[in-house]
């Protein structure tokens, strides 16, 4: 009677043994059909290495349109104190040099926009500051393209795209970031 009883207790257990692989297949089959979605970023092409040094006295300060963003996310255009909303226009402004102002550009091609924060500044700030710089090279882009070719820019073919771009090249330089607090 008690070998009954033990035999029926054995065949009423459970095999676990395919347990782990049916948790271990599991485990894979999610890490393969998961997408993670990685932040991309800003889209910048770097300039090729070079070993040679740059001389700073061929920089003409007149081609340079300089941005810093300090601690207070306050911008400082060329030394002058300017709000977000007015930068796309200025830098539009000093690019182009309608009026061939001597406090401006010479040209498109030799205008350089320079970008410098601060550590304390916001990654928004940042952000908004870079957009609106980039904004002003797409809108001459645009108004270069309505002038050459009578459409849009972003509809324009590549050699199209190319020759504007050799008319009005975007260079906008990011300086490493500075500590104008003091700290």
């Amino acid at each position: 009677m008690l070998s009954r009883k033990k035999k029926e207790r054995e065949s009423q257990e459970i095999n676990a043994g395919s347990m782990a692989d049916i948790a271990f297949l599991l485990l894979i089959f999610f890490l393969v059909t998961t997408t993670i979605n990685a932040e991309k970023g800003i889209p910048v092409k770097l300039p090729p290495w070079s070993d040679e040094e740059v001389d700073p006295t061929q920089l003409n300060t007149r081609n340079v349109y300089s941005v810093l963003v300090n601690y207070n996310n306050e911008l400082l255009v060329r030394g002058e104190p300017t709000q977000i909303t007015d930068l796309r226009e200025n830098a539009k402004e000093f690019i182009m040099n309608p009026q061939a102002l001597e406090n401006l550009a010479e040209k498109p091609s030799k205008a350089i926009v320079s970008l410098k924060n601060d550590r304390g500044t916001r990654y928004e700030t940042y952000l908004q500051v870079y957009n609106e710089l980039k904004g002003a090279y797409n809108e001459l882009w645009d108004a270069e393209a309505e002038k050459l070719y009578q459409r849009k820019y972003e509809d324009c073919d590549r050699t199209q795209k190319r020759a504007i771009q050799d008319i009005i090249p975007l260079v906008i330089s990011e300086a490493e970031p500075v500590d104008t607090q003091g700290n």
